[in-house]
């Protein structure tokens, strides 16, 4: 059975799944609650398999190996470090990644 990874959500990426639902519940609320509840899911399954989360396009940038997980048009930008995972960020795909919030605590 592989190892289990302690997964933390940052708080800005927690403010960031927020506004996703109030964004989507403005016309969906029962929809918004299954978007950020699928997302949340994603997130959890990173305890066991983190590593399968592609290294994202910008890295080689970056100069650090941040990973995303896609849901629709949403990205989840997270961090391996040991047995940890930190979520980074929650985006719309088409956004540019600020990279002063790049960091774990």
């Amino acid at each position: 059975m592989p190892a289990k990874y302690r997964v933390e959500i940052t708080r800005h990426a927690e403010a960031e799944l927020e506004a996703i639902y109030a964004y989507i519940a403005q016309d969906n609320p029962a929809a918004a609650f299954e978007f950020v509840a699928a997302i949340e899911r994603q997130i959890s399954s990173l305890e066991r398999f983190p590593l399968r989360a592609p290294v994202i396009p910008e890295a080689g940038e970056l100069g650090v190996s941040y990973r995303h997980l896609i849901h629709g048009v949403y990205r989840t930008i997270l961090r391996v470090d040991g047995k940890r995972v930190y979520i980074l960020r929650v985006i719309h795909g088409s956004r540019l990644l600020d990279l002063g919030i790049l960091q774990a605590p």
